[in-house]
């Protein structure tokens, strides 16, 4: 599935956008945090800081200005029921600042998710990585992108799976040890080699070849994942729900994820 929304000037606008939001992130990210002001937990127990209030309103207001009438889904803004959404053809899938523990932590192993669905499929994903100043992106059916800084953006040559040899599977704790896929390939004598990152740096790190495979067991939400799957998709993979191996949709009812594998 492709769509004609997209093409390479709005794709230039939406990597000026994410670095716009970059430049909101790193603007918290490099001074010292105040715990009560930057930081407060949500209803989930889960961090909310500055930079994600602060990517939130870059990327809302920019998407609404940029292609107006296009519904919006952000982690940081209240869920449109989903009466109201179940009917939308196409929306944009937003999470402002995905890792945002890998934020408190430091450790610069965070992203800016934007995706556009249509017809509950990704058709195209941008993730943002600010600490590398690096932007990936990724037409399903027209190719997936990387672009350095304001460089030029470099088309990615897709990378087969190999046929033979270590496995290079991109996971964290039990997702590498388990799962269908993972079963048919030790059974095949193959090494599974274990590599791990933070947030939706996965994706980024798939489409570039270096590594094989993600594997996922437990719980995502769907604006963790959309890009990234948009962008596997653009690069030739694919991407199926665990445990019975059927597609992965967009805009359920609940926007709790299943476990998946992609490569």
């Amino acid at each position: 599935m492709t769509t004609t929304l997209l093409g390479a000037p709005e794709a230039r606008a939406l990597v000026s956008l994410a670095r716009q939001a970059q430049e909101a992130i790193l603007a918290v990210y490099e001074r010292p945090l105040d715990p009560g002001v930057d930081v407060a937990m949500k209803a989930d127990n889960s961090p909310l800081t500055a930079a994600d209030r602060a990517s939130h309103q870059v990327l809302a207001s920019g998407l609404t200005r940029l292609f107006p009438g296009i519904p919006l889904i952000s982690e940081e803004a209240d869920l449109p029921s989903y009466d109201a959404r179940r009917a939308w053809d196409c929306f944009w899938l937003i999470d402002p600042l995905d890792g945002t523990k890998n934020f408190l932590r430091r450790n610069g192993e965070f992203v800016v998710n934007i995706a556009l669905i249509q017809g509950q499929l990704p058709v195209f994903g941008l993730i943002c990585a600010p600490t590398e100043d690096t932007t990936h992106y990724g037409f399903v059916g027209g190719g997936c992108y990387r672009q350095q800084g304001d460089a030029q953006p470099l088309a990615l040559t897709p990378r087969a799976f190999p046929e033979s040899g270590p496995v290079r599977v991109l996971g964290s704790g039990d997702d590498v040890r388990r799962g269908p896929a993972l079963d048919v390939w030790k059974a095949q004598g193959r090494i599974i080699e274990r590599l791990k990152i933070g947030s939706a740096l996965k994706f980024c790190r798939l489409v570039d070849g270096a590594a094989d495979a993600y594997v996922r067991s437990g719980p995502t939400m769907e604006w963790d994942i959309a890009a990234g799957h948009a962008m596997a998709l653009a690069c030739g993979k694919t991407l199926l729900s665990a445990p019975d191996g059927g597609p992965f949709l967009y805009n359920k009812p609940s926007l709790l994820n299943p476990g998946f594998t992609c490569y």
